[in-house]
């Protein structure tokens, strides 16, 4: 039987990311590139955030300690997390418009993402409030993938069972979990596999 759902990651997927503007910024501060994202990162900072723990407002504030002996002092490190923060990525257009195509067909498409708590904020600044069918958002949830539970949440949402949805997803580690969990998962790698997804959907 063909997937009854789609459930879709953000960040990776539907978002995408320059990270030539991380890096100016930086530069700027005198960090080495990907320094403030690998820091963002940290499990110790960015898990209690996922999981709703801890606002997003509170994570980044974490980061900027983390951040503060490398850039002069805290009130530095929170202008430059602030700085680092406001470029939000943007929609891979050719992803959104497989979005659009799959639910046009009828096939309700959820947004299955590990994320902070401000996440509709991010959906409306990048323009894609009334995109999606329903956000399983891990926040919301208070469990990220891959666990079998966030999975159970985000197939309940799309209102079909586990193995008549299909994860499109850019993490081998949540692609072998939504397989654990029951749920027909392909690895997306860049524009070129959503034909797969489109034949597992047809």
């Amino acid at each position: 039987m063909k997937p009854a759902a789609l459930l879709i990651d953000f960040d990776g997927v539907l978002r995408r990311y320059d990270p030539a503007v991380a890096a100016a910024t930086e530069e700027r501060h005198g960090l080495r590139a990907g320094e403030i994202l690998a820091t963002a990162l940290s499990p110790d900072l960015l898990r209690p955030a996922m999981l709703g723990q801890v606002s997003r407002a509170g994570w980044l504030e974490s980061i900027a300690d983390a951040l503060a002996d490398r850039v002069g002092g805290v009130a530095t490190a929170r202008s430059v997390v602030v700085e680092w923060d406001a470029y939000r990525g943007a929609v891979d257009p050719t992803v959104l418009a497989f979005v659009r195509d799959v639910r046009r067909a009828g096939t309700p498409v959820v947004l299955a993402t590990n994320c902070t708590d401000d996440i509709d904020l991010d959906l409306a600044a990048l323009g894609l409030t009334g995109e999606l069918d329903a956000v399983a958002a891990s926040a919301a949830l208070g469990v990220a993938k891959p666990a079998p539970e966030y999975f159970t949440a985000a197939c309940e949402l799309a209102g079909a069972p586990a193995d008549r949805c299909l994860l499109l997803d850019d993490s081998d580690r949540n692609v072998r979990g939504a397989r654990a969990a029951g749920l027909k998962a392909l690895r997306y790698a860049g524009p070129g596999d959503l034909r797969y997804a489109r034949a597992a959907l047809a």
